[in-house]
């Protein structure tokens, strides 16, 4: 079995889920998204995964101002951390099941290009690009990223300069994801997210992901997360298959049955997962010469 010794991991901070007021360590504004991301980076996280939330209400948002104000902050503590911006903003819709034209409250639904303003301004290491549409959840919610949104996305990513994360929720989105390889639109190494267990995507069951991973082009980095309980025996399942991992407040709010945990706590334990496994937990340095990123500045 491809163990992997070498361990990049990510803490997903925030997300753009209903999770405010579930917990109170789930960071809102961009003070304390900004402090949690130095929080995770102590604690052994090579890449922080950031969306940025509406500070008065903990609503998503898709403002440029909001992660400028995030990234600056990181940059101003000197901590060195790989950032990661989300690029998924701006495909939810939200129909009416009785009149399916319209949509109803909750809806963002904007182009691939207008996904992309903060990652022009700020030109991260990596941000996300979300590689198909999905029936998200129970309802009538979807999220909607078409072939001619990802092309789009695709090309614009590669002109910054800029690494797209290939958010990859089922097993359709990777074949699409392989065709924008072999169209010329990702450049090597590419750097998938195996994301399992979003309903209704791909399930958290490892032999789903084992049929995921032989499925990845030679040479690709590829780390995986599964949601809620399953985060961290994920974890071990991943590096068991040779990839990476994502831990975060994003995807889980609990360290224990009933207890809320912290980004920090949550990257502590993967780390320990890491070690208790025989192999190491990468630097940020590592992990950009792994994902073939700029040198640090």
């Amino acid at each position: 079995m491809p163990v992997n010794q070498d361990v990049i991991i990510t803490c997903a901070l925030t997300g753009a889920g209903d999770t405010v007021g579930r917990s109170p360590h789930v960071p809102v504004t961009p003070e304390q998204i900004a402090a949690s991301a130095v929080e995770a980076a102590g604690a052994g996280a090579a890449v922080v995964h950031i969306h940025v939330r509406e500070p008065e209400t903990g609503t998503p948002s898709r403002d440029p101002r909001l992660y400028r104000e995030v990234v600056e902050r990181i940059r101003e503590t000197g901590t060195d951390v790989v950032i990661n911006l989300t690029a998924g903003m701006g495909g939810d819709l939200v129909i009416d099941p009785e009149a399916p034209l319209r949509q109803l409250p909750g809806t963002d639904l904007v182009s691939g290009l207008d996904r992309l303003p903060h990652v022009e301004e700020l030109l991260p290491d990596i941000c996300t690009l979300d590689c198909g549409s999905l029936n998200f959840g129970d309802g009538s919610n979807l999220y909607v990223s078409t072939p001619d949104m990802l092309r789009t996305g695709a090309k614009r990513i590669q002109e910054l300069g800029v690494r797209p994360e290939l958010e990859i929720f089922d097993t359709g989105q990777l074949w699409f994801a392989k065709q924008l390889l072999a169209e010329g639109l990702l450049d090597d190494p590419t750097v998938f997210q195996l994301c399992m267990g979003i309903p209704w995507g791909a399930p958290a069951d490892p032999g789903v992901l084992q049929s995921m991973v032989n499925m990845l082009p030679r040479g690709a980095q590829w780390a995986s997360f599964a949601l809620g309980r399953m985060q961290m025996p994920w974890v071990a399942q991943s590096i068991l298959l040779g990839g990476h991992v994502r831990v975060g407040l994003e995807d889980n709010l609990y360290l224990d049955k009933g207890v809320k945990a912290t980004n920090g706590q949550l990257v502590e334990r993967a780390v320990r997962i890491t070690e208790s496994l025989g192999s190491r937990v990468a630097t940020p340095d590592e992990a950009r010469k792994t994902l073939g990123l700029r040198p640090r500045t």
